[in-house]
């Protein structure tokens, strides 16, 4: 009981010597806070305002299905098995990256002549202010894409804001980054060998037709002839997706797995049709039962039906693509536009000065205790012989390195 009340009294005479510490050095407290929170006012009136501009922009979306899916599904048949392809991810990511590329910042740097504003020699100096007053941000919610830019001056902060925006648009015009216009771009090179088969198989069923003049063949056999080469051409479209859909998802997708199991079906049903026996031509395999000539006309009518279905699917899926780009090419909307700002976002005034006389009470408080500290230890008759022994040492190494040195002088005067 006793020991606990020696403690209690030990801890309020020890909150009472600090506290007489801080009345005794209060004016240094007061004079060095307020002093401080004086010349962060001063610096926060002189220092050059900064005020941000903001515009908010709705990138393309993606669509859950394409037009070039719905194109397909009105094929019928084996061919709406086509269609279906997979969305890529949210492109807020991708617009942020491009609105931030070198080549945009560039573009802004050259409009506004911003190496002299910011009074740099080199670019990579100037892209790096600029991209120190550039604020992106992405609303996950929404999908609004905000674009800030900080700048002294309210107006030029507003126009360059509004300047990202178009910069954006004329970059994106030029770069296949979206869904429709990768589409657009495969099935343009699929699109142009397609066509040139599909030529090949003309010239050859002419130069046969002028060489040996043309055979009837019997209608089942054109049906034979035609299921399979459609069937091919389906096959090979649909291979042409699946590639297309590979460079923007996974294996696991599945989309990827349903087009997998429907090309391995197509592919049954075909080696059915070319396994097929009967009383009719066979149109793949030359037999006894069929005349040479005809089955040399049979082959190339099957692969110019082939190559003439393959172009039609590829044309569609390719106009298709085209429709969506332009559609999508026109989708960066803007939605509000960047105003000059009438209230400025720094220097934040009362804040600073809040700031300032936080950090000044404390560092006051803090040279209280060291001044209190320095007095006591000055004051005990032990520190103070150590630091008259400490000031006789330093005293005498002065005087000794006082010494060297007028006798370097002295014998650099003899030598000359």
């Amino acid at each position: 009981m006793e020991e606990n009340l020696q403690k209690t009294e030990d801890d309020e005479i020890n909150l009472l010597d600090y506290l007489i510490v801080l009345a005794k050095h209060k004016k240094i407290i007061i004079y060095a806070t307020i002093g401080l929170m004086v010349i962060t006012a001063i610096y926060s009136l002189i220092v050059s305002p900064i005020y941000k501009a903001e515009t908010k922009i709705l990138p393309p979306q993606q669509s859950s299905s394409g037009m070039a899916s719905q194109l397909l599904s009105q094929l019928g048949g084996a061919a709406g098995l086509v269609g279906g392809m997979v969305p890529v991810k949210s492109p807020n990511d991708l617009y942020i990256g491009l609105i931030k590329s070198n080549t945009v910042l560039d573009r802004i740097i050259d409009r506004f002549n911003l190496m002299s504003l910011y009074k740099t020699k080199f670019r990579q100096g100037a892209r790096e202010s600029l991209s120190g007053g550039l604020k992106v941000t992405d609303d996950k919610k929404s999908g609004i894409i905000t674009i800030g830019v900080e700048d002294k001056d309210p107006r030029r902060a507003a126009d360059m804001a509004n300047a990202f925006v178009e910069e954006l648009r004329r970059l994106t015009k030029g770069l296949a980054v979206s869904e429709a216009s990768q589409r657009r771009l495969f099935f343009e090179e699929q699109l142009e060998d397609a066509k040139t088969g599909l030529a090949r198989s003309e010239d050859a069923m002419r130069g046969f037709q002028e060489k040996t003049g043309a055979l009837g063949i019997g209608e089942q056999a054109k049906a034979v002839i035609e299921s399979m080469a459609q069937l091919r051409a389906q096959i090979v479209a649909r291979e042409v997706e699946l590639r297309v859909m590979r460079t923007y998802s996974t294996e696991n997708n599945p989309d990827v797995k349903k087009t997998e199991a429907a090309i391995n079906g197509m592919r049954a049903e075909l080696t059915k049709l070319e396994k097929r026996k009967g009383d009719g031509p066979d149109p793949l395999m030359p037999t006894g039962r069929m005349p040479e000539v005809g089955t040399e006309y049979i082959r190339k009518l099957r692969d110019l039906k082939f190559n003439e279905t393959l172009y039609e699917l590829l044309l569609k899926q390719y106009e298709a693509a085209k429709l969506d780009e332009a559609k999508e090419a026109t989708v960066i909307q803007v939605i509000d536009k960047a105003e000059p700002p009438e209230q400025r976002i720094k220097p934040k005034r009362r804040q600073m000065v809040m700031i300032a006389g936080v950090v000044g009470f404390f560092l006051s408080i803090f040279t209280a205790f060291f001044l209190e500290y320095t007095e006591k230890s000055s004051a005990n008759p032990e520190n103070r012989d150590r630091f008259n022994t400490l000031k006789q040492y330093i005293d005498i190494k002065r005087e000794y390195l006082r010494l060297q040195r007028l006798i370097r002088r002295r014998n650099k005067d003899n030598k000359t």
